[in-house]
Parts: C-alpha cells; structure tokens; sequence
C-alpha cells in the first residue's frame, strides 16, 4: 500500500489562509523586535581569562549572563517524513504571529530543519525576555489562544515524537541576533560529565576568541531543565566548504588545541547537526 500523504485540515487552510498582522516578508523585517571536576587540581592545568569558583554558587548564576534575564527553549520536533513540507507550512503560518505580538514576552531566535544529522527534523529556538516569569505568562495567554491550540492539535498529527530543554546563554558568548542570508548553520551539542560544566565553561570563555574572526559564533548555551549537563554551541557559515576552513584555521592558532585538549575529557557523547533556516526564521 503506497503511503498516505500528509494532508493540511481544513482548520489549518484556515490557518495558512487567513490574514495574519504581517505578511512574511514584515515578520522578517520585523524579526528583531525583542533583539536589541572532576577533582580540584583541574582547575590549574592551563590559564584562563575568567576563571569561576564552583563552590561559592549555583553554576547557573556562574556562568550566565548577568545583565539579561533571557530563558531559552530549544524544541526538537521529529516530523513525519510525509509530513514535513506541510508542517513547515503550518509552522511559518502561525509561529510569526507569537512572535510580532507585543502581548507574548517570547520571540523567535531561530527555526531550522536539520539537513546533515537526525532526519525530518525541525529545531525552533526561542527567547523569552523576562526569565521564568516571562515563561509561565506565555504559557497562560496560550492556554487561552484558541488558534495557537488548534495549531498544536493540527501539529501533532505531523509528528513522531518531539523534545525541548530550558536553556542559559553563557556569559562569553554574543547574544543571538538576526542575521542575513543565505547561512548554513551547526548545533553542536556535547553531553557532559556531571560536575565539569564550570570546567567547560572556564576554558571556553579562553577559546571563543579564536572562534570569532568570520563571525561564525552564533550563541552558546546550557541546559537548566530537560536532559541536564547538556551544551549547545551555535555556528553559521556560508556554505560546507567554508565551515571546513574555518574549522581548520582555529587549528593554526597558538592555544587552540589547548581548549580542545582539556575539554574532550569532559565529555560523555557529542553530536553535530547541519541545518537550513526556515523562511520565518530570524537566523538565516
């Protein structure tokens, strides 16, 4: 039997049909509306510009920024495979909408299907002004949002299963912002031993510096809840080609394969993903 292809309800051609506050070329226009140890002897194996001490408070309040109370979530949405173009649909039709509308402290930082890594996959990253509260004050409006409900019911007949994690940004990393196109972009994610995010952290506030000079640090991130010691390191580049000198040049750089050398070992299981921005998407 040959399979059934994913079709759009009629409640969702309502969706995709009917008059939004912008159209898509206004939501990106618009996209940058909320933009403006393991043992104690580790700590003294290479020199850092920022070293933190772990045990005067929570690693959380360490290693984030300080002058933002900016809470992240990173939602993986495994799609079915007949199912994709029309989530993607669904999803540029109603998700731009939460994001220009000024009653919702949440904004959009990115939206991507992964190209290269785990299959019919959507990645959406969202930031929400305001920390936790801004969060649970998202959360209620939407239990009340009767197209925003009707979004989701139509959402997960598209899908196979779905994931997200709370995220901090940390502190030596830019903040995400908008950025034009056309970009490929890189999660890399590393799982990490307990106890050594500090230890992550400290080495990598030294080496982001030989990372910086094509642009290509997008945000770095931990997660807070959800699948814990977990690190997300963003990165866009032209093309496969120009991620591959990139990648290589950091290796012709004095102090390099230091910060390569002392943070493998922290490492349970790491993973890269390639993707491409969907057309709401504010990274691209």
């Amino acid at each position: 039997m040959a399979p059934r292809l994913c079709s759009i309800s009629a409640a969702s051609r309502r969706l995709l049909g009917g008059p939004g506050p912008r159209n898509t070329d206004a939501a990106a226009a618009s996209a940058a509306r909320f933009y403006s140890k393991d043992n104690e002897g580790s700590w003294f194996r290479s020199l850092f510009v920022h070293k933190v001490d772990p045990r005067k408070d929570a690693h959380s309040t360490l290693l984030s920024k300080k002058e933002t109370s900016n809470l992240y979530k990173i939602q993986f949405h495994n799609v079915k495979p007949e199912c994709l173009d029309a989530y993607n649909s669904l999803t540029e039709a109603v998700l731009p909408k939460l994001h220009l509308d000024e009653d919702y402290p949440c904004s959009l930082v990115g939206n991507w299907n992964t190209w290269y890594g785990e299959q019919d996959q959507a990645v959406h990253l969202w930031r929400f002004s305001g920390g936790y509260p801004a969060l649970m004050d998202c959360m209620n409006k939407l239990k009340n949002n009767k197209e925003y409900l009707e979004f989701r019911k139509e959402r997960s007949q598209m899908l196979l299963s779905r994931r997200n994690q709370m995220l901090l940004e940390f502190s030596f990393w830019n903040e995400p912002q908008p950025r034009a196109g056309p970009n490929i972009y890189e999660l890399r994610t590393y799982k990490l031993k307990p106890g050594t995010m500090i230890e992550w952290g400290n080495n990598w506030a030294r080496a982001i510096k030989y990372r910086q000079e094509n642009q290509e640090a997008v945000g770095g991130f931990f997660s807070q809840i959800g699948e814990l010691y977990v690190v997300h390191h963003l990165w866009a580049y032209k093309d496969l080609q120009s991620r591959e000198e990139t990648r290589n040049a950091a290796w012709r750089k004095r102090g390099w394969d230091q910060n390569v050398y002392y943070t493998v070992p922290l490492v349970r299981h790491m993973e890269s993903r390639i993707m491409i921005p969907l057309k709401i998407s504010p990274l691209q």
